[in-house]
């Protein structure tokens, strides 16, 4: 059964998306990691493609500036680095319509979803992140289940379980919702954008 990653987002929950994708702020996450291939190669192509292409024009300032001002020696270097880190991590940011809240230290732990999507993409190979997705959802939707036939048969007279049923209802109804939803490219993560240099 192959899932698309998508369906992440409906795991952890409506409009969970952006922390879903944070490890983008990470010193070691894949926008610095372009941020850093651009400035060691003096092309700023690897950092345009995490940006839409109305944003270019800003990037490519905010490169030519640290290009400049790399050259005055290494403490400057560090400085222009570390700005047009956060300058491509806040327009990428904004591209996906989520707050930028400053970049993360390296080595943070994002949690097991974004680990396992990287390795995957790292492998060329998505089983492994697959099957997790699979399990949670499976997981998620058998609690909300048999939440819900728990407690069914109530007493029609009996208001507040009455409620709990409905609840449940509604929980186990939104969940299988928001995770065909998000399978079938409805929510999560925008779309890339379309990119020409």
């Amino acid at each position: 059964m192959r899932i698309p990653l998508l369906a992440l987002a409906a795991i952890v929950g409506a409009g969970a998306a952006s922390p879903a994708f944070a490890h983008c702020d990470s010193l070691d996450g894949p926008v610095v990691g372009a941020a850093r291939a651009a400035l060691e190669g003096g092309d700023h192509a690897p950092a345009l493609i995490w940006v839409r292409p109305s944003d270019e024009a800003e990037v490519r300032e905010a490169f030519r500036r640290s290009v400049e001002v790399r050259r005055l020696g290494p403490q400057a270097r560090e400085l222009a680095d570390h700005a047009f880190f956060e300058t491509l991590v806040r327009i990428h940011r904004a591209g996906e319509g989520a707050a930028y809240t400053g970049l993360k230290p390296a080595g943070h732990d994002f949690g097991p979803a974004v680990r396992a999507a990287d390795a995957a993409v790292a492998a060329g190979d998505d089983r492994a992140v697959a099957a997790m997705l699979a399990e949670a959802v499976s997981d998620g939707l058998h609690a909300r289940f048999e939440a819900l036939q728990r407690r069914r048969g109530f007493d029609p007279a009996d208001l507040r379980a009455g409620r709990e049923y409905v609840q449940s209802y509604v929980e186990f109804v939104h969940y299988v919702e928001g995770v065909h939803e998000t399978a079938e490219g409805g929510a999560g993560h925008p779309e890339p954008p379309a990119h020409g240099h």
